[in-house]
């Protein structure tokens, strides 16, 4: 089996209502499809979502790095050759969704080539994944009544909640209403996309003490260097490298050298493979990790699953997964279900990334 040719489909899908986080605000999804077509008619599918203020990638640089710096490493390789594939890609620096894009579609061969699903062939230790749903910036009231729909309609009982850029007393109060109508079985857990400095992150920490959160994600810039590290040192709870960790070096680096204590994996940034590594690594040295969510559709989402759900420490917890729900459609050909609070795993062989292609022809925009 070789790879014959590449094709790479922007496209935008409005969001039903926008989602509001301290570094940001998305009212449309502008992706990337990606497919690697091969000799013997196979095709590996993937959604690449560049995030410019985040990585700096654009719809245009991973188009143009796709096809052609990353071309001359995919064209005429076998899909199974991975290693000597990402040995090519790695020479060129940055594109981190690119280069994770690339890992799941090569993955998605791989699996149909073998009549099995990915998730079988990384591990298959769960069926399925308990699912996370993160909240958006909104009024206090608004964002409570969206977590009770959640635990009601999907029977989601974990929630990541946006703070940041904005007056702690806030983020406290929403927090308090939120536990109090969710009760104490639920999931907690805090993100504030580095919107805050180290003093106020911690006035959140003691403003919250008692609400029993799980999690603190990016509470500062990783960038500030001593005020983090003071941070991690005394907060309650383990705080998350995201942004900070896209990919495995990082991810090492912020856990060596204290500015972090569990990390967060994204297969849209870090593929299959390179998840595997920094999730290997996270449980040699006993951290914590979530599944997170790069604001995915559901080709995003499935990919979620299929790694999360096929080891043992990666579905410890639950995995943000269900934000496709804000998107007013998908691309992806068998829409995904949430039933009692979980996301079950692809069956069928590849990653479950196949895209209808009514939709991709309504949604693309470079007709």
């Amino acid at each position: 089996m070789k790879i014959t040719h590449l094709e790479t489909v922007p496209y935008r899908i409005p969001m039903k209502k926008p989602l509001k986080f301290a570094s940001g605000e998305v009212h449309h999804i502008e992706h990337v499809l990606v497919r690697l077509h091969t000799d013997d008619g196979l095709v590996g599918t993937t959604d690449i979502p560049p995030r410019p203020y985040t990585y700096g990638e654009t719809v245009e640089s991973v188009i143009a790095v796709i096809n052609t710096i990353f071309s001359d490493a995919l064209i005429g390789a076998d899909p199974l050759d991975r290693a000597a594939i990402h040995s090519k890609l790695h020479r060129t620096v940055g594109n981190q969704t690119a280069k994770g894009g690339v890992d799941i579609a090569l993955w998605d061969l791989i699996g149909q080539a073998n009549s099995t699903p990915v998730h079988r062939l990384l591990g298959g230790f769960a069926p399925s994944l308990e699912v996370s749903h993160m909240l958006g910036f909104s009024p206090t009231q608004a964002v409570v009544d969206e977590a009770l729909s959640f635990t009601e309609t999907y029977g989601v009982r974990s929630f990541k909640i946006k703070v940041g850029r904005r007056p702690v007393s806030l983020d406290i109060e929403l927090v308090v209403a939120l536990r109090e109508a969710l009760g104490a079985e639920a999931l907690l857990y805090l993100d504030a996309n580095r919107g805050w400095n180290a003093t106020e992150a911690a006035q959140m920490l003691a403003g919250t003490a008692d609400l029993d959160l799980r999690f603190f994600e990016e509470p500062n810039d990783a960038a500030e260097v001593l005020t983090r590290r003071q941070l991690v040192t005394n907060s309650p709870i383990p705080i998350v490298a995201d942004e900070s960790a896209p990919n495995l070096g990082d991810a090492a680096r912020e856990i060596q050298t204290g500015g972090a204590n569990a990390l967060s994996i994204k297969t849209a940034r870090t593929g299959f493979t390179e998840s595997q590594k920094i999730l290997s690594y996270a449980e040699a040295l006993g951290l914590d990790v979530l599944m997170g969510n790069q604001i995915d559709t559901q080709l995003g989402s499935v990919a979620t699953v299929t790694f999360g759900a096929a080891f043992e420490h990666s579905s410890r917890y639950p995995a943000e997964m269900s934000n496709f729900l804000d998107m007013s459609d998908d691309l992806i050909a068998s829409p995904l279900e949430i039933k009692d609070g979980h996301i079950h795993a692809p069956t069928v062989p590849g990653a479950g990334t196949a895209v209808n292609e009514d939709k991709l022809s309504h949604y693309r925009t470079d007709r």
